[in-house]
């Protein structure tokens, strides 16, 4: 039994394709500027913490989630899946001690029109299944707070988003 073996790892003639397919998109983000690939890593982990409030990650969260993280950093459909389901990961192992942190993070190296477009993206990822629930709704309150924008900016991004409230459709919040 050679060395690699005993730990567990494969020569790379020996990876699986699949593997390989993740390495090569792995290399592809790791040309981005590090700032912005940082960024995009905040952003899509904070749009996995709405996603993930309710302990279940609709399949329409998903698709709304690779969308936007393809949108706003100029990714390829395979690479957004791949951070999408890097931070998504990331979220249910690690979500409750470092939402803060990243909360804070993103607060501290954004613009005041890239937080915005976060809320709006993060309202965008809670109505993808056809219904904002009060926990997600609270989840967003929470990170716009922790982005220290002020409440009216919160309710005229919410109010955008009015009829996907499950409280304005007559159906109960989780």
């Amino acid at each position: 039994m050679s060395f690699l073996d005993w730990l567990g790892l494969k020569p790379p003639r020996d990876r699986d394709p699949e593997a390989d397919v993740v390495h090569r998109i792995s290399q592809q983000l790791d040309s981005m500027d590090p700032a912005e690939a940082r960024h995009l890593a905040l952003f899509a982990f904070l749009l996995a913490r709405v996603a993930h409030v309710d302990m279940v990650t609709e399949p329409a969260e998903i698709a709304e989630m690779e969308r936007l993280v393809a949108t706003h950093g100029g990714l390829s459909a395979s690479q957004a899946a791949m951070v999408i389901e890097v931070a998504r990961a990331t979220q249910k192992l690690l979500g409750p001690t470092h939402n803060f942190l990243a909360t804070r993070e993103f607060r501290d190296a954004a613009t005041p029109e890239q937080k915005l477009a976060l809320l709006h993206c993060l309202f965008a990822v809670a109505a993808a299944d056809g219904s904002i629930t009060g926990d997600e709704e609270e989840e967003i309150r929470t990170i716009s707070r922790g982005l220290l924008l002020e409440d009216r900016d919160y309710l005229a991004v919410r109010s955008g988003f009015g009829e996907k409230r499950s409280v304005m459709q007559g159906r109960p919040g989780k």
